[in-house]
């Protein structure tokens, strides 16, 4: 049975059958703050820490846009100067959970961290922008032996003027990742209230990696209070709850997620890894059962099963799943990464290098070019040794 830590990044499910006062508390009866009687001590970022720009970010809107008049002209410059890598060189790291200020001087960061940063940068150039979330097929990352569920957010920018018309474009769409954008997924647009939520959520999934539970606790509290509709923070509390041994508060924030939606294949995932833990093995049976039909034509879902088993050493069964994400889908560089360090591992070094020349092909991302062209000339470097 795997385990699964739901960092989705954005992923908002709306009921509309319920108000906010009820969802509120119902929330506040799947809290357990006395299994965690010291979440108080930890400072949890307030809306005006996470979006406010200091002095120097504020001083880049101005010199970036300050002297231009045509509201088309400020939204394409503006842009141009947050990807411009000699302007900003913003690193993009999958665990930076920053504020806008943190991220505009770290020049890295996630990409909830960069769409916040994006966020007050349009907004102090005087721009109308909304989060938008990407409806991306499950994806998941590993990290400390957790499999992590990654979701995507991006932002639309557009004139403040009533008396700007654009016929053909209405504004623009920033987005950190471009494959998301061009394979065109559907958008639902989430308020900033959501979005705080989401980086609650964040940080309580850091805090709990790094076996801080009581600072993992005060944050996804936060974020349950913020969003109580946001379903990932109620499984990655019954994560926290569950690994706590608060194994009736895990059932219950896992019944909570799948109130908000009940195709949360994380959250159902959990449950059965719930169940099978505490001796209820026919109900986690039927319900891995389940979601493993499901999940079957999703490659990322052979992937993360390859991933899990290579960290195991099972290289073997490790290939045979990344076959299996391969014939599903052969545009993810990622795949082929798997199948470049298994083959490694294998001492193939003349497919590792077929894959990992496949791999850095694929990858849209500079970060990721360089890593495989790295590990490319590290086998050119063996073989040269060898011969």
């Amino acid at each position: 049975m795997k385990q699964f830590l739901s960092l989705v990044v954005m992923a908002i499910f709306i009921t509309g059958c319920k108000t906010t006062t009820e969802t509120t508390v119902q929330a506040d009866l799947l809290l357990n703050d006395h299994a965690f009687p010291d979440y108080a001590i930890y400072h949890i970022e307030t809306e005006d820490e996470i979006f406010k720009l200091d002095d120097d970010a504020v001083r880049f809107v101005r010199d970036a846009v300050g002297s231009i008049n045509d509201p088309v002209d400020r939204m394409e410059t503006l842009v141009r100067k947050i990807f411009d890598r000699s302007e900003f060189n913003l690193l993009y790291m999958g665990n930076a959970n920053t504020t806008a200020t943190q991220t505009f001087h770290n020049r890295a960061a996630n990409c909830l961290s960069m769409s916040i940063m994006t966020y007050s940068l349009a907004k102090t150039a005087g721009f109308s922008v909304r989060f938008q979330d990407i409806k991306i097929p499950e994806y998941w990352t590993r990290r400390e032996g957790y499999s992590l569920l990654n979701g995507h957010i991006n932002l639309r920018i557009e004139s403040r003027d009533p008396g700007v018309i654009h016929l053909l474009n209405e504004g623009y769409e920033v987005d950190f990742d471009p494959q998301n954008v061009r394979n065109n997924f559907p958008k639902k647009m989430v308020n900033k209230r959501t979005v705080m939520a989401m980086f609650y959520n964040n940080k309580g999934a850091d805090a709990l990696l790094s076996n801080s539970y009581t600072k993992a606790y005060a944050y996804f509290r936060a974020a349950a209070h913020l969003a109580p509709n946001f379903d990932s923070t109620w499984v990655n509390l019954g994560i926290l709850y569950r690994i706590q041994e608060h194994y009736g508060s895990a059932e219950m924030a896992y019944n909570q997620a799948l109130a908000i939606d009940e195709e949360n294949l994380t959250a159902w995932e959990n449950m059965a890894y719930l169940y099978e833990f505490t001796g209820r093995h026919e109900e986690a049976r039927l319900i891995a059962s389940k979601v493993e039909r499901k999940r079957d034509d999703n490659p990322f879902y052979h992937f993360i099963l390859g991933e899990q088993e290579f960290d195991n050493g099972n290289m073997q069964l490790a290939l045979r799943h990344y076959r299996d994400a391969l014939k599903l889908d052969k545009s993810k560089h990622e795949i082929y990464y798997g199948l470049a360090k298994t083959y490694y591992e294998m001492g193939d070094i003349t497919r590792s290098q077929r894959y990992f020349k496949k791999a850095r092909d694929r990858s849209r991302n500079g970060q990721d070019q360089e890593r495989y062209q790295g590990k490319l000339d590290l086998l050119s470097r063996r073989n040269d040794s060898s011969t």
